[in-house]
């Protein structure tokens, strides 16, 4: 792994151990949010939530995200990475506290909601990644943040499964003193990435820049911005009613779910560490994005044929291949075409259509669930994952640029048909 590691670094030992502590950092805060992820339906089924309202639980998280990324890459960009990513810490330690002493349906929601403004600090990550690797090593290096990741989401959700055994409240406990512990850490290990400079030029309003997107979805940061928006929507749709899907069809319930997560972040862990930089050298970003919405969409229509767990097992891995593929490559891709000065903000638009997404699929998923049948969001979510596809399929590789910082994120220099 750090041969591996070696050969995606920019070529120097602190830039390295950067990487190193960020993914450090990501793992053990993933596994904390994976602990507690997989148990959210199964708690809300125990207040008699209706599968709808499971879904807006689902998507309370993302509403508070969507509020809180734009603040956070703008923050990050003016007072440093750190700090963001330190808050983001703290709060969703406080949040899994509420989790663990939820004892109604509300309680659910306020801990989704402190978890969700401090998870929006997911952008802020990526422009620590982009502070601190150069251009043509982006793609490799996300991906092995996104393994770390996955290794948090292998390692969670069996942690808080075991953990249901001794209480309600005790996967919650201990994914709040994980949190603590990485905040620690974090504050002595990690440095901050983003050089000094002086005040921010751009005084426009924080929203002006997704604005923009919306504006002009043909420019090469909104085109990847919105690649990476509906990739995310149908990935959502799926993971929004996975686990009613599961205990429907297979009777998987709270204690046992975690190892249908072991076995997906398993995959996804591979995918990251052995196959994604490869994948990056023979076939660039560009081919390795087309090749995860191929690969997703297929295994999102897929889902509902299966008739047995064996069964479900051949089909999952185009899921964890599909995103392996597609978000990392999108994001350094993002990372290319952005001005330097405002990638904090870029990742932080990205984050918010990220968070537009995540919070229409679970409401839409659910929906179609429970009045159009359990199968029925995973053929939307594939759809949709398609039509990513089309637009994806439609760019060219970029030609990096670096605009004047009034032209920011509306402007690159990448090619696109």
């Amino acid at each position: 792994m750090a041969e591996r590691a070696a050969t995606v670094s920019p070529g120097t030992r602190d830039q390295l151990r950067q990487l190193w502590v960020l993914m450090i950092t990501s793992c053990v805060d993933m596994i904390g949010f994976a602990i507690v992820l997989p148990l959210m339906p199964f708690y809300a089924l125990k207040f008699n939530a209706t599968p709808e309202q499971i879904g807006l639980l689902v998507a309370s998280f993302s509403i508070a995200q969507l509020v809180f990324s734009p603040f956070w890459g703008r923050f990050s960009d003016r007072y440093g990475r750190r700090p963001a990513l330190l808050i983001g810490l703290s709060a969703s330690a406080v949040a899994y506290v509420v989790f663990a002493f939820s004892g109604t349906l509300w309680l659910l929601f306020l801990s989704r909601l402190i978890q969700g403004a401090g998870g929006g600090t997911t952008g802020v990550v990526h422009a620590y990644v982009g502070d601190t690797i150069k251009a043509s090593d982006r793609a490799k290096a996300l991906g092995w943040l996104s393994a770390a990741s996955a290794l948090g989401v292998m390692l969670g959700p069996v942690i808080g499964s075991f953990a249901t055994h001794f209480g309600h409240e005790v996967p919650g406990l201990i994914a709040a003193a994980l949190c603590v512990v990485n905040v620690a850490f974090a504050w002595r290990w990690l440095v901050e990435s983003k050089k000094p400079g002086g005040p921010a030029k751009d005084k426009k309003p924080i929203w002006h820049a997704a604005w923009v997107v919306v504006r002009h979805p043909q420019r090469p940061v909104s085109r990847f911005i919105w690649i990476y928006g509906a990739g995310m929507l149908g990935f959502s749709a799926m993971t929004g009613v996975l686990a009613l899907y599961l205990h429907w069809k297979f009777g998987v319930d709270e204690r046992n779910i975690g190892y249908v997560f072991l076995y997906v972040g398993a995959l996804g862990l591979v995918m990251r560490t052995l196959i994604l930089g490869p994948a990056v050298d023979r076939l660039g970003e560009t081919g390795v994005m087309r090749l995860g919405t191929v690969a997703l969409s297929l295994g999102l229509l897929l889902y509902p044929f299966p008739s047995s767990l064996g069964m479900l097992a051949v089909v999952i891995p185009l899921v964890p291949v599909g995103t392996a593929l597609l978000f990392p490559a999108t994001t350094a891709l993002m990372s290319r075409v952005s001005n330097k000065e405002e990638l904090g903000l870029t990742m932080g638009v990205a984050q918010t259509f990220a968070g537009i997404a995540r919070v229409i699929a679970p409401l839409v998923a659910t929906s179609a669930y429970q009045r159009f049948g359990p199968p029925t969001p995973f053929y939307i979510a594939g759809g949709i994952v398609a039509l990513v596809g089309v637009l994806a399929f439609r760019v060219l590789p970029p030609v990096p640029a670096q605009p004047t910082p009034a032209e920011g994120i509306a402007h690159s220099g990448a090619t696109t048909r």
